[in-house]
């Protein structure tokens, strides 16, 4: 049995994957499996990841007829992985060969953490822009190791591409194939509600910046996931949470529905967490664009300004 089993989904990175291939392979922990899971690309991949197997026996490859989703890739590749301990990596992103090594020293000391790390920033060249992937997520000044549950909550800033953890215990834990982009932030969140995490501040990984990312790519759609995902944390950790993060959740779904004009649905999130959550600041903040215009000056000088500070700690205003 291999130590650790790492999934790598693949789809139309043909540029890339052949560089994520050979920073798992050239790990200095070598006792591992790459378990590869092509969802039918369109381009080279294929052909890429099958000429890797061939040199390499630890490579095990899937490949599908037709397109499944990110989900269901990722669930398929857990349902094959023997290893002790999984990790994942994106076929556009690059891991530092010691990687795994500084994770399993963590992992031997408790092995029921879920240990990831800081990710440095490359461009589609793989040259470094300068930032870091929490710092790109907002997460600079937030809680990263230890229980950090309610924190993720509010919003995903876990770099997928680094972590590790045991796999039996995330035996009951799978990603929601309902959710086409977002699935990776309540499986991230599901695992923190049973297990604490440890973050390391260096980088271990690099996360490619490029136009097949998501987020570039379909940002509506991404934006939707977030109320679908909003929902599913307020009914299955309803008796669990406070009001206050109750409140503050729906106050994030607010925002979807304010961006795509959907006044009524703003108004309708936005009153329930003022129920929940009467003496947040923040709600003033929500209400204010539940009733103009995003096509409005003020609408969008607003929302810009936001966006720059929202990350600021204001404890004694918003708490």
């Amino acid at each position: 049995m291999p130590l650790v089993s790492i999934i790598m989904t693949s789809y139309n990175h043909e540029k890339f994957i052949s560089i994520a291939i050979k920073s798992v392979l050239n790990q200095t922990v070598t006792d591992l499996e790459l378990i590869i899971i092509d969802d039918a690309s369109k381009d080279d991949s294929r052909q890429i990841i099958k000429d890797y197997s061939k040199k390499d026996g630890r490579i095990k490859t899937v490949f599908h007829g037709e397109n499944r989703g990110i989900a269901k890739t990722l669930n398929e590749g857990i349902e094959k992985a023997v290893g002790t301990y999984i990790a994942f990596i994106g076929s556009d992103d690059v891991w530092h060969k010691d990687k795994i090594q500084k994770q399993i020293d963590i992992l031997m000391k408790n092995e029921d953490l879920i240990v990831w790390s800081e990710g440095e920033i490359i461009d589609n060249n793989g040259n470094p822009t300068g930032e870091l992937f929490t710092q790109k997520q907002g997460a600079s000044k937030k809680k990263k190791s230890g229980n950090i549950f309610e924190i993720l909550l509010l919003g995903n800033f876990i770099f997928g591409s680094s972590m590790i953890f045991k796999r039996k215990n995330a035996k009951d834990i799978r990603f929601n194939e309902a959710l086409k982009y977002l699935n990776d932030h309540q499986y991230y969140v599901d695992l923190a509600k049973k297990y604490e995490y440890f973050f390391f501040s260096e980088s271990l990984a690099m996360y490619r910046i490029h136009g097949g990312n998501t987020i570039l790519s379909d940002e509506e759609g991404w934006q939707r996931d977030r109320i679908i995902i909003n929902d599913y944390f307020l009914q299955r950790y309803a008796d669990e949470i406070s009001d206050k993060l109750k409140g503050k959740i729906l106050l994030t779904s607010s925002e979807v529905f304010s961006l795509f004009g959907e006044k009524a649905k703003t108004l309708q999130y936005v009153y329930q967490a003022i129920r929940l959550n009467p003496f947040y600041l923040k709600n003033l903040y929500y209400l204010f664009f539940a009733f103009t215009n995003k096509n409005w000056f003020i609408y969008n000088y607003l929302r810009r300004f936001y966006k720059k500070f929202k990350n600021l700690d204001y404890k004694s205003l918003v708490e």
